[in-house]
């Protein structure tokens, strides 16, 4: 029988980028849903429970701050991993600064196919 495909969420504010990580992941036989913005990422979360989150910050109708604390604080959703997929340098800082909040891993935009599946494998304890 046939391993399940690991399913990720992507909530992203650019389509393309839902459109890169899913080219990048679906290759290596990930199942990715693409959310737009935070509101719908977290109705996808909440519908699909996925494996893992990769969650940006910076996004119109709800940052990616907001839906992570709601994320973290439903009993349901808080121990599915999340890798914050940011472009703004400073927000590292705010990641590190908010360990507190304990995401499991973060990439900073631009980055290359490499850089987020080994991201990802190391999140979900898969082989490289």
């Amino acid at each position: 029988m046939a391993e399940k495909k690991k399913v990720v969420v992507c909530i992203e504010d650019e389509p393309e980028m839902i459109d890169l990580v899913r080219l990048i992941l679906g290759r290596k036989g990930f199942d990715l849903v693409g959310a737009v913005g935070g509101r719908e990422g977290l109705e996808t979360v909440r519908r699909l429970k996925p494996d893992l989150v990769l969650l940006d910050l910076m996004m119109p109708d709800m940052d990616g701050w907001e839906l992570y604390q709601q994320m973290k604080a439903d009993d349901a959703l808080k121990n599915i991993p999340v890798i914050v997929v940011t472009a703004k340098a400073q927000s590292i800082d705010k990641v590190l600064g908010l360990h507190i909040a304990k995401v499991d891993d973060y990439v900073t935009k631009p980055f290359g196919p490499q850089e987020l599946l080994q991201s990802v494998n190391k999140v979900l304890g898969l082989q490289t």
